[in-house]
């Protein structure tokens, strides 16, 4: 036994180094808890750490390699969780880990759902030249690169108040890539600008962001007290702002004069895009169900007026939404097929959130969420701790965090439960993998919004981390 310890505590001691932070977003372990091994220790543990780290080294690296980020994730994901049916299955423990399994699927199922529907409707809005139309309008205003950096930035935050981040990052992409097509430079950091900006303004609202909806849910901070994180909100967002514009080119794009209409059904398709929201929203909040229930709702939405649009126009033959007949006639310059936009949606993006997330929940089922909330909460200060916790969310999505440590329900003043949601929300902006927003841009802006390209900016994103903490700290005193 006294071999073993030594061991153990250089497991724990990697463990709370590498993976601090890297817990699951099902609550299956916590019913089986009684009826599930502790691998910590164990070589599969082991065995698991290696093989997460190396795939996602594989996926930070993917501009060298030029391996698509999905495929070593989603074999890590296999791989791990392998490795734990194998032991569960030599203790005839066959139903828990098939549990365990189901439940991370079905929150992947969810996610997945979400960005189907919302990158539907922003392929729908781009046929229908929505997005087209808004860049001639801000080109035609003669706007410098540099003011556009901060009319989309700003934008971002506030939109992102009452829209969850990778929507409005996803939206305002299309905008940005629309109208940085001759700069470069200007795409890539106006999309840092955004992935900032939409974490930012998700972290202040009830319902902007996950991290602020699950505490509201669980009753722990009331819904007026959350309007107490704007200022830090803002901080966060326009210092790491003030300092990339500098790097903006202050010139003016080429100014475009000629008058850009939308096709037919382009504003109603906005509306039908925002009401899918509602829904989405109102699905959670007063139905108890998930958001994605609420967006495949509005999917349906689209679909009624994509038939709609189809039996009036008689010029146009607009096939429904998913209609799947490959011998279809040829489609007019106004007919949009939504379900063919579904088909070039980004996979390896999506793909990639599969291997995270699944692999993230095999650590845990192997018992690293326990090791974490025990060290957290119990060994160190919770300032300390919930600082880290926002750093762990530039690994992870903030979502799963969150999820983490209210599962973990430590008793700390409501001053400190601030502090992590506002940690927790903007902390993943440091890294590109570390927000929804983020990894949904790389996606849409493949080879120009990079991991190395936001990684170059992580110290400036680092410096509004600290003093959207600084600004909690002195105005929010009286929660402590």
């Amino acid at each position: 036994m006294k071999k073993s310890s030594p061991i153990m505590n250089t497991s724990h001691f990697f463990a709370l180094v590498f993976f601090l932070f890297f817990p699951s977003l099902s609550f299956a372990e916590e019913s089986s808890n009684a009826m599930q091994l502790n691998l910590t220790t164990h070589w599969v543990g082991y065995a698991a750490l290696i093989l997460f780290a190396g795939a996602y080294f594989l996926a930070m690296t993917e501009e060298i390699t030029a391996l698509r980020k999905s495929k070593p994730m989603v074999f890590a994901a296999s791989g791990i969780w392998i490795l734990i049916a194998f032991v569960y299955v030599q203790g005839g423990m066959t139903e828990q880990v098939g549990a365990a399994f189901r439940a991370s699927l079905e929150g992947y199922a969810e996610l997945f759902l979400f960005i189907m529907v919302s990158m539907t409707y922003l392929n729908a809005m781009e046929d229908r030249g929505v997005f087209e139309n808004l860049r001639v309008w801000l080109l035609s205003k003669n706007f410098t690169y540099r003011q556009l950096f901060w009319i989309t930035g700003i934008q971002a935050f506030f939109i992102s108040s009452v829209c969850n981040n990778l929507t409005t990052a996803l939206l305002m992409g299309s905008v940005i890539l629309a109208m940085g097509k001759n700069n470069r430079q200007f795409v890539t950091l106006a999309c840092i600008n955004v992935v900032v900006a939409s974490n930012a303004g998700g972290s202040f609202s009830p319902f902007g962001d996950i991290t602020t909806l699950l505490v509201w849910q669980k009753d722990v901070v009331p819904f007026v007290d959350f309007f107490s994180l704007l200022i830090p909100a803002i901080i966060n967002f326009t210092l790491p702002a003030a300092v990339m514009s500098f790097w903006i080119p202050n010139e003016t794009p080429d100014k475009v004069s000629e008058v850009q209409s939308m096709k037919r059904g382009g504003v109603v398709i906005i509306i039908l895009f925002l009401l899918t929201i509602v829904s989405a929203t109102c699905f959670e909040n007063f139905l108890n169900l998930p958001p994605a229930a609420g967006m495949m709702l509005g999917l349906t939405y689209l679909q009624f007026f994509s038939y709609y649009l189809q039996k009036t126009d008689k010029t146009e033959r607009m096939p429904d939404v998913l209609d799947l007949h490959v011998d279809a006639p040829p489609q007019s310059e106004q007919s949009f097929d939504v379900f063919q936009k579904v088909a070039n949606l980004e996979w390896d993006t999506l793909l990639f959130f599969y291997g995270v997330m699944l692999s993230v929940s095999g650590l845990s089922f192997i018992g690293y969420l326990t090791l974490t909330s025990h060290y957290l909460y119990g060994q160190i200060d919770p300032t300390i701790a919930n600082i880290m916790v926002g750093i762990a969310s530039a690994f992870i999505d903030n979502g799963t965090i969150m999820l983490a440590v209210l599962t973990m329900m430590p008793d700390i003043s409501q001053g400190q439960w601030l502090l992590v949601t506002l940690t927790a929300g903007v902390g993943g902006s440091l890294l590109a993998v570390g927000s929804a927003a983020g990894v949904g841009l790389m996606g849409q802006a493949k080879g120009i919004y990079t991991f190395t390209n936001h990684l170059k900016w992580m110290p400036v994103i680092a410096l509004g981390y600290v003093g959207s903490i600084v600004a909690h700290f002195l105005i929010n005193g009286r929660y402590f």
